[in-house]
């Protein structure tokens, strides 16, 4: 092995016996001519990939994709029925809500029984027990039975005592989507800081995350590895997969009809002016003379970038333009009235279209999203084919930190529940943020007044 691997999982299947009645299983024992009354099924079939030292690898499929089996082998808990892995270090798993832990022992004992299976002193364990109960902050149910725990609780106690052991390889099974949102972040920056000199394997349905934490990712369907790569590429191709999933399972079903009470709700939504009143930041004549002023490339539409979808409308061109002149930008400061234009092509005839974009980060972070849907929901909006026509977006550009931003673009057909997309454009307009004063947050909102006075 590898002095630089860490893990190396070479051509891993594993199947197991199903049977239709519990009485079918002592049929098959003592059977004189071995007859079967089983199926087979294999959960995993042939996968092989090696992980090197420092790695981050994110693994993505859908529910009973064979991610957590995968893991399980990975982490002993499971033996494979072909094949072999090999793993160099310590390791750490989180692989169930509460796995591992006695719901009848308190807190501290689970950790103490836990920790001595991994090969802790009680002494040891004794030295880290205060720092597991500060990280996991469940007070004094630390010495209450796990039964009395939240799911949250339970958590806490799994992943704070995961991140007292010590480990060079540490396995993460979407454990953290029950964490409250301050101890997920608690986490993620525990996590970020291991990653420096350890190994992470993480599933995750969360394709921020997987941007976010990894540095490459495998997606898994039905047992099988579909594909391996970098999270931006794997990550876009199952989200291409998940919705035309999602799209063949509703077309050709009727678009449902909206109630009376519906319709009503969003006509009295359409009397309620969308064009916020002007204002001017008091700020901007200081900093547009500043290296604080939010300056912003806006690079052009480029038809070659990945896309998707049915087919039956097209995306033919994006534009961010200036809110007065209706010009083309090719550089906005943060701050400025935009508007973001986005012309289709009906390829087929279109009842109820929806235009829609979202606004990502570098790190597939969605920082604001809208489409065209509840304004023309009750209005029977149609194309016909040879149809050109533009969805207009216009809102007060927000003030970005430096970074590469790109907005993705979707035409679709339905309803906000039930569409097909006919096409879904993979960042058909990509923008760069060179200078801001905006530092410390996703994006930056420009203030209409901001002062100190004393009351």
């Amino acid at each position: 092995m590898d002095n630089n691997t860490a893990i190396i999982v070479d051509n891993v299947s594993k199947s197991y016996r199903l049977y239709k009645k519990h009485a079918d299983r002592v049929k098959e024992t003592l059977s004189p001519f071995r007859k079967k009354y089983h199926r087979r099924f294999n959960a995993l079939s042939n996968i092989s990939f090696d992980v090197k030292d420092g790695e981050s690898l994110g693994i993505i499929g859908r529910n009973g994709s064979g991610k957590s089996t995968l893991l399980q082998i990975i982490s002993g808990v499971l033996n494979p029925t072909e094949g072999s892995v090999t793993v160099n270090g310590k390791t750490s798993a989180l692989l169930e809500l509460g796995a591992g832990f006695n719901p009848e022992f308190t807190g501290r004992e689970n950790v103490y029984l836990n920790a001595s299976i991994l090969g802790f002193t009680d002494a040891e364990i004794s030295k880290r027990t205060d720092d597991i109960l500060d990280f996991a902050g469940i007070g004094e149910f630390f010495d209450q039975p796990l039964k009395t725990y939240s799911s949250g609780m339970k958590i806490r106690l799994a992943f704070s005592l995961m991140a007292h052991m010590d480990s060079d390889i540490l396995i993460v099974d979407e454990a953290l989507a029950v964490g409250d949102v301050y101890f997920v972040q608690k986490c993620m920056r525990w996590i970020k800081a291991f990653q420096t000199t350890g190994v992470l394997l993480l599933v995750t349905h969360n394709l921020v995350a997987l941007r976010n934490l990894c540095d490459r990712a495998i997606w898994l369907d039905n047992g099988k590895m579909i594909q391996e790569g970098s999270p931006k590429a794997v990550g876009d191709a199952y989200l291409e997969f998940c919705l035309k999933d999602h799209q063949d399972d509703i077309t050709g079903k009727d678009s449902p009809g909206d109630s009376q009470y519906e319709i009503e709700s969003v006509r009295s939504m359409d009397k309620i002016p969308r064009q916020p009143k002007k204002f001017v930041d008091q700020r901007v004549k200081f900093l547009n003379h500043t290296q604080y002023r939010n300056d912003i490339k806006i690079f052009q539409f480029d038809p070659a970038r990945s896309s998707f979808g049915k087919g039956g409308a097209k995306i033919i061109d994006v534009e961010l333009r200036d809110s007065e002149s209706d010009k083309p930008l090719s550089f906005v400061v943060g701050g400025e009235l935009v508007k973001l234009v986005i012309k289709c092509r009906a390829e087929s005839s279109l009842f109820q279209p929806i235009v829609g974009f979202f606004c990502t980060n570098s790190q597939g972070q969605e920082l604001f999203v809208d489409n065209t849907y509840l304004l023309y929901r009750d209005k029977g909006l149609t194309f016909e084919k040879g149809d050109v026509f533009c969805g207009t977006f216009e809102f007060q550009m927000p003030l970005l930190p430096a970074g590469d931003y790109s907005i993705s673009t979707q035409i679709a057909e339905g309803t906000q529940t039930e569409h097909v997309f006919h096409h879904w454009y993979h960042e058909s307009l990509i923008f760069r943020s060179m200078y801001s004063a905006t530092s410390l947050s996703i994006i930056g909102i420009p203030m209409i007044d901001v002062n100190i006075k004393k009351m």
